[in-house]
């Protein structure tokens, strides 16, 4: 839908009849009060009902995040047309404050609105018995941004500025789960702590990463949750190395006394790997990969929308009989 003004109608009736599209589908099968259970967008105990809802901004950032357009004037103007903001339930179109105001709230509780999300695709049955986990870089423009960093990319052996997001994801190009971090490069906490996230949700058979996991505590978490880690053995972290090619050849000895691994299935069950980087790629395409953000709060704020729109249109393509992985809604 484009964000000029259609021709007029006669009816506010006529207009939802006309643009059955883009905001009403999104919010298809979202509950409008869904976002009252969290910190920030519950209702106020007195006073008036603001004009412009948690909710109906939720679905704008949606609809604009599904168009490429992400900065805070730029949903501003889209917000312009009256045949949008009559979509998003409210009576007239808003200033640029409630936006603001919005994704100020929204970057406080980010990880429990996007947890939600996941919970209703998992109720879909869209999460297979594999997860990936990886990281990607989360570009920022120096000029703009107060609070971002130069960080080095090893994939593209170049320097940028700005964060990183570690994801964990399945099938379907559905995220599990995520963390916003300072840079690409994932620590042992993040790592732990991302994984966690996503056991909590639902424990599949594999857990694939790359070397960049090959972190002990990681490994042990997951043979206690009988999940198997299937991450290569890095060399370089030692001067004696071990023959293995996969540090849970290693690791599984420690948990299990009869149990052993067959490389032939680490391998193929590996090779599955490059998954996730094609759910990455589907997640930049609603702007992960880029931030027009002025400091880190409204950087984790861009960066949990677009994975929120992930999962929106993943659910709304599910339920409609349309293909859950794909970025486009079903129409």
């Amino acid at each position: 839908m484009s964000t000029q003004a259609l021709p007029p109608v006669d009816t506010v009736e006529n207009v939802f009849n006309l643009l059955e599209t883009e905001i009403t589908l999104l919010g298809e099968h979202l509950d409008s009060s869904f976002l009252e259970q969290f910190e920030g967008f519950a209702p106020a105990a007195r006073g008036r009902t603001p004009d412009f809802d948690p909710y109906g901004l939720f679905l704008t950032h949606l609809y604009c995040f599904h168009n490429d357009i992400y900065g805070q004037r730029a949903v501003y103007r889209a917000l312009q047309d009256e045949t949008v903001w009559r979509q998003c339930g409210f009576p007239h179109a808003p200033s640029r404050d409630p936006i603001k105001r919005f994704r100020s709230d929204f970057s406080m509780t980010a990880e429990a609105i996007f947890n939600h999300l996941v919970e209703q695709a998992a109720r879909r049955g869209l999460l297979s018995p594999t997860f990936r986990i990886d990281s990607t870089e989360v570009r920022a423009t120096p000029r703009d941004d107060s609070d971002g960093a130069w960080n080095y990319d090893p994939t593209t052996d170049e320097n940028y500025f700005g964060y990183g997001c570690t994801l964990v994801t399945t099938a379907n190009n559905v995220p599990v789960a995520a963390a916003f971090t300072d840079g690409e490069q994932v620590d042992e906490e993040t790592a732990m702590r991302v994984t966690r996230d996503a056991l909590a949700v639902e424990k599949p058979l594999w857990m694939i990463g790359a070397s960049a996991f090959d972190i002990l505590n990681w490994h042990d978490l997951l043979l206690e949750e009988q999940v198997v880690p299937v991450a290569p053995y890095n060399h370089r972290n030692t001067d004696d190395p071990l023959d293995i090619e996969y540090r849970v050849e290693d690791r599984v000895t420690n948990h299990f006394d009869d149990i052993g691994v067959s490389q032939t299935q680490l391998n193929e069950t590996y090779a599955d790997r490059s998954q996730v980087e094609n759910t990455i790629n589907v997640c930049k395409e609603g702007g992960l990969g880029r931030v027009p953000a002025r400091d880190r709060a409204m950087a984790k704020a861009h960066v949990f929308l677009s994975v929120c729109l992930r999962l929106v249109v993943a659910i709304t393509n599910y339920e409609r009989g349309g293909d859950p992985s794909s970025p486009n809604l079903a129409l």
